[in-house]
């Protein structure tokens, strides 16, 4: 077997080589690339939003629920729901206080098995109320999209189009009395669960 050498015929343009770069080098690597473009990207987010590296001093707000009693810890059965209206008697307000039977997320009582949620689905408003079901420890389907909530779980979404948990309502034990004290989630069809 002989070598074969290639030459360059005459006229035929010639491909570039190392040689032909300054210190026969690429003249950027991969990571001055990033490098530099970094920096300049950060430089002209600096130069036009001038100031914007200091926070405004803004005040905290705090929401205050109102403290309402809605059952009594005693007088509740397994998988049998109490209807009730909180944080006020307005719009969207109906909500459910359920015993469970298994611990559940949020849960109080000795077996942290009661729960109570908001009765309006997250992703229409679809009234859920009536819609418990003991078997499955779930909420839904709503009549609109079919929406079901997993009541064990904070209220997560199980099937259908919401793509937010159902609203959870905090509850606080004081003996046998249940009150509610706060919601945890925004209600359907408000932009503020204390203003209805």
């Amino acid at each position: 077997m002989t070598d074969q050498i290639k030459t360059h015929e005459p006229g035929a343009p010639k491909a570039p080589s190392k040689k032909d770069s300054p210190a026969g080098k690429c003249l950027m690597s991969r990571r001055k690339f990033l490098l530099s473009s970094g920096l300049a990207s950060a430089t002209v987010i600096v130069t036009l939003n001038p100031g914007t590296s200091v926070a405004a001093k803004v005040p905290a707000e705090v929401a205050t629920y109102p403290r309402k009693k809605i059952a009594k810890l005693s007088e509740l059965k397994d998988d049998v729901p109490v209807e009730f209206e909180y944080p006020d008697k307005g719009e969207y307000a109906q909500s459910m206080l359920v015993k469970l039977g298994t611990e559940a997320g949020g849960g109080i009582g000795p077996q942290k098995d009661v729960v109570a949620f908001n009765s309006f689905c997250t992703h229409q408003g679809g009234d859920l109320a009536g819609s418990y079901k003991g078997e499955t420890k779930s909420m839904g389907a709503c009549p609109l999209h079919l929406s079901t909530y997993d009541l064990t779980r904070h209220g997560i979404l199980i099937s259908g189009q919401a793509y937010q948990s159902l609203p959870q309502v905090l509850l606080e034990l004081d003996g046998d009395d249940i009150y509610a004290v706060g919601v945890f989630g925004l209600i359907y069809g408000r932009y503020d669960n204390l203003q209805g």
